[in-house]
């Protein structure tokens, strides 16, 4: 799935952004503390990654949050300045109305043949997206190591949000199995 099919300029790719679970895996599993703004990723990067590595300028970013009242203005003006259609939510207490959504949209995509970008780790996903993976072009970005094995079942593309896209402005602290043609044994010293 990794190939762009010929006339990739041409078809859309929808980006779906679960940013609580990649805020929550950013910070419970790898900075043990709750991120700091300048260490979260830079939203627009995967946009950008998405257009540069399938070669479409045709992408659409929805960005699901749970939100209440307020919303959180400044952070959906900021994720509509660089191209995204935030999604807020709400719902019951106990409903996990990010997963819900998405679970939903990747059904309503179903049956429109555009290629599918997930971003999170969540294997509640998998039924859904085992659906879209039917030829057309499917990824999913996250952090390699805390991906749920599902993802791997379904043959989709993985890209990493720190490696592949290269969303944060500094490196994290992660250990990751290290290609030895890209070990430096000076990041160790």
């Amino acid at each position: 799935m990794s190939e762009p099919a010929a006339g990739a300029a041409t078809r859309r790719t929808v980006l779906l952004v679960d940013g609580e679970n990649v805020d929550a895996t950013l910070g419970a599993s790898i900075l043990g503390r709750r991120p700091q703004p300048e260490e979260r990723p830079r939203w627009e990067r995967l946009l950008q990654f998405c257009r540069d590595h399938w070669d479409t300028d045709d992408v659409v970013g929805l960005f699901f949050l749970a939100a209440n009242d307020p919303l959180p203005m400044s952070f959906v003006q900021a994720l509509l300045a660089i191209g995204y259609k935030p999604v807020p939510l709400s719902g019951a207490g106990n409903q996990k109305v990010v997963d819900l959504a998405i679970q939903r949209t990747l059904e309503a995509l179903r049956d429109t043949g555009d290629d599918v970008v997930l971003v999170s780790h969540d294997g509640d996903f998998l039924p859904q997206l085992k659906d879209v993976c039917d030829g057309r072009r499917v990824g999913v970005m996250g952090f390699r190591e805390f991906c749920n094995l599902g993802f791997s079942e379904l043959g989709v593309e993985f890209f990493d949000l720190e490696y592949d896209v290269r969303a944060f402005n500094g490196s994290l602290p992660r250990i990751r199995i290290i290609p030895i043609d890209e070990f430096d044994p000076r990041d160790f010293l």
